[in-house]
């Protein structure tokens, strides 16, 4: 099974393809959509659409993993991210792809074993389980990559995980 793994952000949004057989998982394909200040959020937001249906029909995964929103006190940052998200889940649910969500604490726990973990951990984790040759960069795909190796770790079929 290939799974998408999703860090939805207006700016960068991160995204990691890995492909799932028994219990080996490997790399597919990680990077970021990246879009420019000043960009009005409506241009930026079908860039980010665009990008991901574009990444969808080419690996046709049969699962999603979503990071959901952490909110910290910058209320304008977490809008722009709550839209950025709420079009990676458009476009992943109108390809008919089963999505699972998680927090940032899920996923650093599902990777590292410590749900506090800093981003070099998080990379430095993904690396490994990947047997990737370096730390995937920059950080939003890292974490892509590891919201895709949680729900690997999370989802078996036929397991009651309602998706």
């Amino acid at each position: 099974m290939i799974i998408l793994g999703l860090d939805p952000g207006t700016a960068t949004t991160g995204y990691g393809l890995i492909k799932k057989d028994g219990s080996d998982i490997t790399c597919l394909e990680f990077g970021c959509v990246t879009t420019r200040p000043g960009l009005d959020d409506a241009t930026r937001l079908r860039m980010i659409r665009e990008k991901l249906a574009r990444i969808i029909k080419k690996y046709k995964p049969g699962l999603a993993s979503v990071e959901k929103i952490f909110f910290t006190t910058n209320a304008k940052t977490v809008i722009s991210v709550a839209q950025a998200r709420g079009v990676a889940l458009e476009v992943i649910a109108s390809s008919n792809i089963p999505i699972l969500e998680f927090t940032p604490l899920q996923i650093k726990q599902a990777v590292t074993s410590y749900g506090m973990a800093d981003k070099s951990q998080v990379q430095k984790m993904v690396k490994i389980l990947l047997a990737l040759p370096e730390p995937p960069k920059p950080d939003d795909a890292a974490d892509a990559l590891a919201a895709a190796i949680c729900a690997a770790n999370t989802y078996a079929p036929g397991s009651g995980l309602t998706i």
